[in-house]
């Protein structure tokens, strides 16, 4: 079958988010044809180059989300009027709910509002598809006063009316960003309209054009969320004024709602991000957990070993930064230390970032601070009881080596989604201690010790006595490995994603009819056999997708296609 694959600021970006996820997807399913579009997030990201394309990468599509030129789009009249009736409403939609908490609104309202915004969403793409765009229109002073009028309208919110004219701008300016891919010419017999399939990587700006695919051609939706994007908006730190963020956390909240109703199947991560979905309005029945692949080849010797480097101490990998709480970890340490004083702690990685590098300084004084006597060469491996390495050097060479070098993994974090290193450890066959955060007790399973976050002394407990029971540990470590070999492999998420792509397309099937060059229909020239990889339809035949012959859109947003090589280099 054809799969348009649908990313943000992702795959086949060389520094995507997820792109290794999805090139893991794409080259584990050969028997299926992929068609890539791709919304990027800046132009450093672009520069950057992708990542080398299988042969089953018939063409990939891009567009910027980071800037957007004119569409050059002159509307008329009658387009001006149908361009305020559909914006207006779904700034309506937008301030209406600016305020308020969707479990508290009666299922009969939501329903209606839901329709509301889904209805103002396609008006405005069939709007951008026989105008050849909506560039000008979004950033039009239009845009503005319509955006006023629904603010200040009888019955809006307080938060909707107090926004002001620099709030109102910033939210017309986010709106015109997060709804570019209405403008986009993806849509057309030859492009979203001839998959079979349409597979968005996350949520947000990378499912809009699935949606529009649904709207225009019949096309199912498959969305995935590794990472809930509405929780990551929720989550964000934001300086803006409150009224921004309000409408924008509603306008963000219809979106994810109206792809959760439109999609055929959703797939989240782990429970914790299944658990957002269902609080934002996906129905359970459309949810169906798909765990994270991960290469477990590199961990194979490490984990088949049970022997450690050193049965006293602790280790501690991942990202430096103030969401690993390493300042717990720290005061633990400092506790684990008068209970069994050979213990050493490594703590294992690189800063994120400007503000991972200053975090580290502050711990490193920290370590300083509890260890006085030890406090010199606090940053190396030697008799000091804290060291602080990174992957690479001479003792640490692999990330498989950081594991083996001690007999405990330990997580601090105080907030986590899917906890990558955690699996890692598992791969490896070591026991750990975790903080109960985002999905480490569904990724545990019952294989480690569980601890409350930012509480120093049980995290201390639990490792004290994971390092007095060796046969425990060794117990933990083995039914660990074995239960991420079970869940957390590349081959059962490439599996599940197979399965999932042929239950989709048996019951929705996108029914096409083929023309001959006369304009006539022929019968039987789209048969099941068309779905396994082949051309099976005469060179002469074109297919139309449902709904009549297409559209002619207008000059695209900066889109560019690409027929990659058979290697894939760009």
């Amino acid at each position: 079958m054809r799969i348009g694959l649908l990313t943000e600021g992702g795959y086949p970006y060389v520094n995507g988010d997820a792109g290794l996820w999805c090139d893991r997807l794409v080259r584990g399913l050969a028997q299926h044809e992929f068609e890539v579009y791709a919304l990027s997030r800046s132009e450093r990201q672009e520069d950057s180059g992708w990542v080398p394309l299988p042969p089953q990468v018939s063409r990939v599509l891009t567009a910027p989300l980071w800037t957007a030129g004119e569409d050059g789009a002159g509307h008329g009249r009658r387009a001006r009027r149908r361009f305020a009736e559909h914006y207006g409403e779904l700034a309506a939609v937008v301030c209406a709910g600016a305020a308020k908490d969707r479990a508290d609104t009666p299922e009969g309202a939501a329903v209606a509002e839901a329709d509301r915004f889904g209805n103002a969403l396609y008006g405005l793409a069939e709007l951008a598809r026989d105008e050849g765009g909506l560039v000008g229109a979004l950033r039009s002073e239009t845009a503005v006063r319509t955006l006023e009028r629904a603010c200040r309208a009888p019955g809006a919110p307080r938060a909707a009316r107090e926004a002001r004219v620099p709030d109102l701008l910033a939210v017309a300016a986010h709106l015109e960003r997060a709804l570019r891919p209405l403008s986009l010419d993806w849509y057309e017999d030859d492009g979203l309209g001839s998959v079979d399939l349409c597979h968005a990587a996350s949520g947000g700006s990378a499912a809009l054009p699935g949606l529009l695919a649904g709207h225009f051609s019949g096309v199912p939706l498959l969305v995935t969320e590794y990472g809930v994007r509405l929780r990551t908006h929720y989550l964000a730190a934001d300086d803006s004024a409150p009224a921004v963020r309000s409408l924008l956390a509603a306008f963000h909240g219809r979106l994810a709602a109206e792809i959760y109703r439109r999609a055929a199947v959703v797939t989240p991560g782990n429970a914790h991000a299944r658990r957002w979905q269902e609080h934002c309005g996906a129905d359970r029945a459309k949810l169906h957990t798909v765990y994270p692949g991960m290469d477990a080849s590199r961990f194979a010797e490490v984990g088949e070993s049970s022997e450690c480097a050193d049965p006293d101490t602790l280790v501690w990998v991942g990202r430096v930064e103030p969401a690993k709480d390493l300042v717990s970890l720290l005061h633990a340490f400092a506790e684990i230390r008068k209970e069994e004083p050979k213990t050493s702690l490594r703590i294992v990685g690189s800063p994120a970032g400007p503000e991972g590098a200053a975090y580290l300084g502050h711990c490193r004084a920290l370590a300083a601070q509890l260890f006085p006597d030890e406090a010199e060469g606090l940053h190396a491996v030697g008799d000091n009881p804290v060291s602080f390495e990174e992957i690479g050097g001479p003792e640490l060479p692999s990330l498989a080596d950081a594991y083996a070098a001690g007999a405990v993994t330990v997580l601090s974090s105080v907030v986590e989604g899917f906890p990558v290193g955690l699996v890692e450890a598992m791969f490896c066959g070591r026991a750990t201690v975790s903080t109960d955060v985002g999905a480490v007790v569904e990724v545990i399973g019952g294989t480690g010790l569980v601890v409350p976050p930012r509480n120093p002394r049980a995290l201390a407990e639990a490792c004290v006595a994971l390092l007095r029971d060796p046969e425990r540990r060794e117990r933990l470590g083995a039914a660990a490995r074995a239960r991420a070999l079970e869940l957390f492999t590349v081959e059962q998420n490439i599996a599940a994603f197979h399965g999932i792509y042929l239950e989709i397309v048996s019951r929705c099937p996108v029914r096409r009819v083929v023309l001959d060059e006369a304009g006539e229909p022929l019968p039987f020239a789209v048969p099941a056999e068309a779905h396994v990889p082949g051309r099976w339809t005469g060179p002469r035949a074109r297919a139309v997708a449902r709904g009549g012959a297409g559209w002619a859109a207008g000059p695209p947003v900066r889109a560019t296609t690409v027929v990659p090589a058979p290697e894939g280099a760009r």
